[in-house]
């Protein structure tokens, strides 16, 4: 919500060339300090002013309207609705007063009052701007991007220099695709508001998207440079320094979102991976745990810390976060590690009974299931063969379209050979995952540890 100023120099000027009130030494006083309050941005401070205010100043419209975006401001929006109800109470219908009603109302919640005070702004104009904004930012909130879009394109009508409707309409546009149009957007923005840090981001999220990278990083550090205390800018920041192969210095923006935000997971996820990738396993996994601590239902960060503990041989540890990641979001792959972990433990008994209760799991939620090769490999983990299941298995790898599913199916296959004693085989299917090209899937790492060892 876009909260109005008005300047108090030109209250002064009001006065002195006839206003309705009168200017005298406790005006004067008044105005400069509100002045300076404003100039601080101590809103509490300029709030409190009012309890001060001067007998000829009480009843000005516009220092009314200032007092009830202070308000806002200080999210004393119920304060904020006396005032404006008041003037719309005594016959003040005048734009201004009209529409700080309505984001009076937007701030309260209040749903009918909204309604009615948005209904009474079109009734008027149409395309206003502050109805067509509120209208705009309700549908933005429901991601629906075409319809939000619409309504601000609407308030640029009535005002084309409209700041929060050039930002909606980059915004939405950016959402939409419409990358070309919403570069537009918010370099119209910037022309009106210079300062607009989030504008910046957004710019160097468009040169990003079309692989700009270094472009990216001059927008991502002209927001810092405006605004440095958002994480989320120094986490944009470090992925085009990733991508541009500056890690040191991604490293560091990482850390600084880290800093500026230690209950956000994100930082964490990026740094972790990082890290992770230059084989920095202690650091990874230290970073993975800040993840699964701050956000919980990340079951990604689970599976890389079982990934990464499979790795180093701890089956137990493993076991624990791919059963953490397979809760969150159920997976064969998950439920095949799981079996895995007790079969290298020697603990067939565990393994076999974990297997039984996945099948079961699978069968009783798709009907489908037990004609699966997802099925057919719980089955021979469980089973430990038969020979006419592992060649049926063999060929439906063969037949196999997807090339992620393909790839992940023949690990296990292989580690299935593995955990029986044929390292020949295993290796076969290991050195057949990691010629496959663009892999997507975890266990092709898995599949080149195994390689190395």
């Amino acid at each position: 919500m876009k909260i109005k100023f008005f300047l108090i120099t030109m209250i002064l000027a009001f006065a002195i060339n006839g206003g309705a009130f009168t200017i005298n030494a406790q005006t004067i006083s008044f105005a400069e300090k509100l002045q300076s309050y404003l100039e601080k941005d101590d809103i509490n401070g300029a709030i409190g002013l009012y309890d001060t205010i001067p007998s000829n100043l009480a009843n000005d419209v516009n220092l009314q309207l200032l007092h009830a975006s202070l308000l806002i401001s200080a999210n004393r929006a119920k304060e904020a609705a006396l005032i404006t109800k008041n003037l719309i109470a005594s016959g003040n219908t005048s734009k201004d007063v009209l529409e700080m009603h309505a984001e009076v109302a937007m701030a309260s919640g209040n749903k009918g009052e909204i309604s009615s005070a948005v209904k009474t702004l079109l009734d008027i104009d149409p395309n206003n701007a502050v109805a067509n904004n509120i209208l705009g930012n309700q549908q933005a909130l429901r991601k629906k991007y075409k319809l939000a879009l619409g309504y601000y394109k609407k308030s640029l009508i009535s005002e084309p220099q409209n700041e929060e409707a050039l930002f909606g309409c980059g915004q939405m546009n950016y959402y939409l695709g419409n990358l070309k149009d919403s570069k537009a957007n918010f370099e119209s923005l910037l022309k009106y508001r210079p300062e607009d840090s989030q504008a910046y981001l957004y710019i160097g999220k468009l040169y990003a998207d079309d692989e700009n990278y270094h472009e990216a990083i001059k927008y991502a550090k002209e927001a810092i440079k405006l605004n440095p205390s958002v994480s989320d800018y120094w986490i944009d920041l470090g992925q085009y320094q990733r991508n541009t192969g500056k890690f040191d210095e991604a490293e560091k923006s990482w850390s600084k979102a880290i800093e500026l935000e230690p209950d956000y997971f994100l930082g964490y996820t990026y740094r972790a991976g990082l890290y992770d990738e230059q084989n920095k396993i202690e650091e990874a996994l230290k970073d993975y745990h800040k993840v699964v601590e701050t956000n919980p239902k990340y079951y990604f960060a689970f599976e890389e810390i079982g990934i990464l503990e499979f790795h180093m041989k701890n089956w137990a540890v493993a076991r624990e976060y791919f059963m953490k990641a397979n809760a969150i979001n159920p997976s064969s792959a998950y439920q095949l590690m799981v079996v895995a972990t007790y079969l290298l433990e020697n603990n067939r008994f565990e393994a076999k009974k974990m297997a039984e209760l996945y099948i079961k799991n699978g069968n009783k939620n798709d009907m489908n299931f037990s004609k699966s090769i997802d099925y057919n490999m719980l089955r021979l983990y469980k089973d430990q063969g038969p020979v006419g299941l592992e060649n049926s298995i063999a060929k439906e790898l063969e037949k196999l379209t997807d090339k992620n599913k393909r790839g992940k199916m023949m690990y296990y296959f292989g580690l299935y050979y593995e955990l029986r004693g044929h390292p020949e085989v295993s290796a076969d299917y290991y050195n057949k995952i990691t010629k496959m090209q663009t892999p997507m899937f975890f266990e092709y790492r898995i599949a080149e540890w195994a390689l190395q060892n």
